[in-house]
């Protein structure tokens, strides 16, 4: 019989136990274990630091460093670079501040240069470092300049402030082109310090070593030479990113001497609904239901969910739940990309003030901002790399207390292979981030940036590129019309501002933003990439637990109209995708007469129309054609093309009833070679580590062409592609290792458990047979 509510225990420790006990509850967690706390290393307050720092330091309690703090002050202090990457709640914090500080008490006009991915994460380490320096007598004023600071504030803070906080679109688009208004702060720079550095992969870390080259070169224009610093989540290749995006080699500290307390690591893996299919329960509604017990149990819980809509759609859940036992709704709070200011400041306080007991999330407040006393961290699927899910569960436990770090797998296949491996989370190889700063298009573009604010010198070489290579590429640029060459200096002269026409990130940092169409207030925003799929006419938009009707949206002015509708439905876009190869780069020939490549192409997505879907149970209520623009993006792709004769040879050995026409049977093949490219995606992610939106998959055809290529129907010579959504080189290695990458697709197949094909493998298909041909597809590719 079950406990009254009164007689329910309180705390983690009671909420695991029932969990335990629930028979409903029974078989649902394949992995359930404990990672022990570990002790410190503590060295004492080094002599050499100055007075002022070590009363900062000692009026906050802290007397001794932890190993790898003492290591980054003793590397700093050296004139060394280093990158700290240590766990979640190590005390990074403090590996970077202390020499800062260190370096404003020894010189009265030393300034440091602070760069965070996020806002939020700015105004946090700005409150830190003010509670570090209250009472020290260390005269260090601190400011954040980024797009929420007021104008009339911004002066003030190039004046005055000696450790400045900001962010790399600021950077890039607000000081660095203004840079002679900034030459006192620049000529006295002596720290420049990039946190979350993990975070700066692909594309935007391409572009944000580039907007640290700039950064370098202005301070030496105006006579400083900065020591750079960094911090990151712990890394399969620290010293490398770290070498590859602060300009020169550095020294990884990674060895953590900071203590911490047990943590819990638990996996929850919703039940079978239809085991011949592999379908299983929401995911969603588990970890709601699981997050719901643990703030019963009074258990202060971060919920992470995969995506704006997904957040609003649980928090909506979550509230329902929790309403009959008194929970106020104030108390359960959304946070997501795309609130204003106001919204986000007032939840972040909320949450340091312990007036909220859950929080729901996307990767907003995945990286270091200080929740507080938070006990428990729950995935609503697979974050999509080792490093992103142990950078979540150490959200949890940052005081030395016990914690839990629960993920809750998706039907995705990548989750469903963690559920029946569970033991991948606490072994697996962290992942090698991966960037080029050195990429063609990205170096060009801020070439020009660097031209536009200190004209290049003849014979001047651009960060590590060599002095010739780098005429060659404002020859380039000056036979584009963007530069010319006056007395042996190259000048910026396409008009306008160099660095507004330059995105750091693939998506474009243009935004949408959402009014309500009554009162032209404005709700929130949206990234302009997104903009199709999360506020196309008649979508449902949910902020903050409400929902809006999407009247329009204007694309051109950037604007999308809502208005309040209380429904108990939402919505989900549909999109098509077509792919074009405009570069093969390399071809070989596989076994079976099929070949792989992988080269240069062009991918156009278009919403063609939504959804209207029930909450809580998903029941499809009806659908709605659209006619929105398409949107191109240039990438990459890997490709494996079947010749015909292929085709044909397995459709003719099909058992199909008597009189089935070809056409049927090439249809069932083209089946099968859907499950195949579902699992060489899921191969392909794991092999790469990382998520399944870096790496998508679509069918296409060669269509009497030398390329291959997808353009609506699957005409002769299919082909399956592996396309980045941002290009990192993912395709070109995965062409390296295709013999190994091949082979492993045969062993996912063959070791599925499933009839014919799960979301764990090759997904379920539209006709019969669709797992049984990706089999002997993946053995046919595979060879002997």
């Amino acid at each position: 019989m079950p406990k009254a509510p009164w007689a329910r225990g309180q705390g983690l420790a009671a909420a695991l136990g029932r969990w335990r006990e629930d028979p409903q509850l029974a078989g649902v967690f394949p992995l359930q274990t404990t990672i022990p706390g570990r002790p410190g290393r503590a060295e004492p307050l080094p002599e050499s630091l100055h007075p002022l720092v070590r009363r900062a330091l000692e009026a906050r309690g802290v007397t001794a460093l932890w190993s790898h703090q003492a290591r980054c002050l003793a590397l700093a202090q050296a004139g060394r670079p280093f990158l700290a990457a240590t766990p979640t709640a190590s005390g990074k914090s403090l590996c970077y501040n202390l020499p800062v500080l260190q370096k404003v008490a020894l010189e009265p006009d030393a300034r440091a240069l602070y760069v965070f991915p996020t806002r939020a994460l700015a105004q946090d380490q700005k409150r830190a470092l003010e509670a570090l320096l209250e009472g020290s007598g260390l005269p260090c004023p601190v400011g954040v300049y980024d797009g929420d600071t007021p104008s009339a504030d911004r002066r003030a803070l190039r004046d005055k402030a000696r450790v400045l906080l900001t962010n790399p679109d600021m950077l890039h688009a607000g000081i660095l082109p203004n840079h002679t208004v900034w030459k006192t702060f620049l000529a006295n720079l002596r720290h420049v310090v990039i946190d979350e550095l993990h975070t700066y992969t692909g594309v935007f870390g391409a572009h944000l070593a580039n907007v640290l080259r700039r950064l370098l070169r202005a301070a030496r224009f105006h006579g400083a030479e900065p020591l750079v610093l960094g911090a990151s989540a712990t890394l399969g290749n620290p010293e490398e990113h770290g070498a590859r995006l602060l300009g020169s080699s550095v020294e990884a500290v990674s060895e953590v001497g900071a203590p911490s307390g047990p943590r819990h690591v638990w996996v929850a893996n919703p039940p079978l609904l239809d085991p011949a299919l592999g379908l299983r329960a929401s995911h969603t509604r588990l970890a709601v239901r699981l997050a719901a017990e643990l703030v019963r149990h009074r258990v202060p819980t971060l919920l992470f969910g995969g995506s704006r809509a997904s957040v609003e759609t649980m928090l909506r859940y979550l509230r329902e739940a929790l309403a009959p036992d008194g929970v106020p709704e104030e108390s359960l709070q959304a946070y997501r990309a795309g609130y204003l200011r106001g919204t986000r400041r007032r939840i972040e306080e909320a949450l340091r003030q312990g007036e909220v007991r859950c929080v729901v999330a996307t990767s907003a407040l995945e990286l270091g901002v200080d929740l507080g006393d938070l006990e428990a961290v729950v995935c609503a699927g697979y974050p999509g790399t080792l490093a992103e899910t142990w950078q979540r569960f150490g959200r949890a436990g940052r005081r030395g207390r016990e914690s839990l770090g629960l993920l809750v797998a998706s039907a995705a296949p990548v989750d469903q292979y963690l559920a029946r491996a569970p033991e991948y989370l606490l072994g697996g190889a962290l992942e090698r981030a991966r960037s080029d700063p050195d990429h063609v298009e990205v170096l060009l573009q801020h070439l020009g940036c660097a031209a536009s604010e200190v004209p290049f010198r003849d014979g001047e070489g651009y960060a590590t590129v060599s002095p010739e290579d780098t005429r060659e590429a404002l020859e380039y640029l000056s036979r584009e019309g963007s530069v010319v060459e006056r007395r042996g200096r190259w000048y910026w002269v396409a008009g306008g501002s160099a660095s507004q026409a330059v995105s750091l990130r693939a998506a474009g940092a243009e935004r949408v933003v959402i009014t309500e169409d009554a009162r032209g207030v404005t709700l929130a925003e949206v990234d302009l990439a997104s903009a199709a799929l999360v506020v196309h006419p008649g979508a449902i938009y949910q902020h903050e637990g409400a929902t809006w009707r999407v009247l329009s949206l204007d694309l051109g002015a950037r604007v999308a109209k809502v208005e309040p509708a209380e429904v108990d439905w939402f919505t989900e876009a549909i999109s098509e995708v077509e792919l074009v190869v405009t570069e093969a780069v390399e071809e070989a020939r596989l076994p079976a007469g099929a070949g792989c490549g992988h080269g240069d192409v062009t991918v156009t997505t278009q919403v063609t129309g939504f959804r209207r879907l029930r909450f809580h149970t998903h029941e499809q209520l009806g659908r709605e054609a659209l006619e929105l623009p398409p949107r191109e993006v240039d990438t990459t792709a890997l490709w494996v093309a079947l010749p015909e004769a292929l085709v044909s040879a397995l459709g003719e050995a099909l058992e199909l009833p008597p009189g089935s026409t070809p056409r049927a049977r090439r249809a069932r093949v083209l089946e099968g070679l859907r499950g195949y490219g579902r699992a060489l995606s899921v191969v392909a992610c794991l092999a790469y580590m990382c998520a399944d939106r870096d790496l998508r998959c679509t069918l296409g055809d060669r269509s009497g062409s030398e390329l291959p290529m997808k353009e609506g129907a699957v005409g002769e010579d299919p082909a399956v592609f592996l396309y980045e959504s941002t290009p990192v080189g993912l395709c070109e290695r995965a062409f390296e290792e295709r013999g190994a990458l091949l082979g492993r697709v045969l062993e996912l197949l063959l070791g599925c458990p499933c009839a014919d094909g799960c979301p764990a493998c090759t997904g379920p298909g539209e006709l019969p047979g669709r797992k049984a041909l990706a089999v002997a597809l993946a053995r046919a590719l595979a060879g002997p």
